[in-house]
């Protein structure tokens, strides 16, 4: 990582909680963007994470954060219930897009959230309720159709990722992607399963979220939520 970026552990208040994050913020940052993680993961998805660190590299601000407090994950391994509680992890992404505003280093910047799997309907949820903070989404591998009766009201652009081969979830994307209230596309990565493991497949989810986030980051500065 340059000498330009610095990187802190935060922890982000929530309402009932603290979670464990990481955020990353490259000299002149444009815009800074908000992860959701998906069923059973956390800040350290490598996925993610690699997502991320291409994002920084392109000049956007990132927050890797954990949804659930090291209890409840424990609780959820137990028994996968936490994970699904879409309301909930919706109020924690919310929260987070709001504390940024309370970061000297991102306050002013726009932000755009990237959700995996579940945290993708998340995300949705919260940019439905935050029209003029949150700028642009990103999903991938997601669940947009648990986002229910937000996604009328969602405003920000999103761009849906599926693999090619992950057929299920591609037509639950495009019923999702058919009650979205603003802009959407759906790119589909030839050959890819849920996970984008196999070569390269990856590297196009890293190509497509930049490009997005660049292109709607860029505008200037954020306005109130």
């Amino acid at each position: 990582m340059e000498a330009s970026t610095f990187e802190r552990e935060v922890e982000v208040p929530v309402r009932g909680a603290a979670l464990a994050g990481a955020l990353t913020v490259p000299a002149g940052a444009q815009g800074v963007v908000a992860f959701a993680h998906g069923s059973g993961s956390g800040r350290f998805s490598p996925r993610n994470r690699a997502v991320a660190r291409a994002l920084v590299e392109a000049g956007l601000a990132t927050l890797l954060m954990d949804l659930l407090t090291a209890r409840e994950e424990a609780e959820d391994a137990r028994t996968a219930r936490l994970r699904f509680d879409i309301p909930m992890l919706a109020e924690r992404v919310g929260g987070a897009i709001d504390w940024l505003s309370s970061e000297r280093s991102v306050a002013n910047l726009s932000v755009g959230c990237f959700g995996a799997s579940t945290g993708a309907a998340a995300a949705l949820i919260a940019a439905a309720e935050r029209p003029r903070r949150v700028r642009a989404v990103v999903s991938r591998g997601g669940r947009p159709d648990l986002a229910g009766d937000a996604l009328p009201r969602v405003q920000a652009p999103t761009l849906l990722i599926v693999g090619g081969r992950d057929t299920v979830v591609i037509d639950l994307n495009r019923q999702a992607q058919a009650r979205l209230g603003g802009l959407s596309e759906l790119a589909i990565v030839p050959g890819a399963t849920h996970l984008f493991e196999e070569p390269g497949a990856l590297d196009q989810v890293v190509a497509l979220a930049r490009g997005w986030f660049l292109g709607r980051l860029r505008q200037g500065e954020a306005g109130e939520a």
